[in-house]
């Protein structure tokens, strides 16, 4: 059985950890539930899951917001599906999971960020329906 949730609980949380860590493994799990819960509350950030059975498959940071060039939107800061259960469609379900979302709260548009060096991913979005719309800058302070 399949289904996707929003992560509420601190154990939720903490069972996301192994997943996001094959995106971002920087993470040092000790930190990960505080950190989520910081960025809950300064950022309206939200972690949702895709659990099969017992087992979370793939996992989504997004939150919402507004700003003047897209109106309400949808920004996916993390969307990752674990190595080995990639092309079993846990992603594409997962990401019509957000599609959805930010449709029921009235976003105009979902946006996100993704390495120059992560073609698969690339790909992937360019079969959700997603297009190349900007180039993204950014300076380490």
């Amino acid at each position: 059985m399949t289904f996707i949730a929003i992560a509420v609980s601190d154990a939720e949380i903490e069972s996301c950890y192994g997943v996001v860590k094959e995106l971002r493994p920087y993470l040092d799990r000790k930190d990960f539930v505080k950190r989520v819960r910081h960025m809950e509350q300064n950022c309206n950030y939200k972690l949702v899951y895709l659990i099969d059975l017992t087992k979370i498959k793939s996992v989504a940071g997004f939150h919402l917001a507004e700003n003047l060039a897209w109106g309400k939107y949808l920004y996916v800061d993390d969307l990752v599906t674990l190595a080995s259960e990639r092309t079993k469609g846990y992603g594409t379900a997962l990401f019509q999971w957000l599609v959805d979302h930010a449709r029921l709260h009235a976003c105009e548009q979902i946006h996100l960020d993704s390495g120059v060096q992560r073609f698969e991913a690339h790909r992937f979005y360019a079969n959700q329906g997603m297009g190349i719309t900007s180039h993204h800058f950014a300076m380490r302070l």
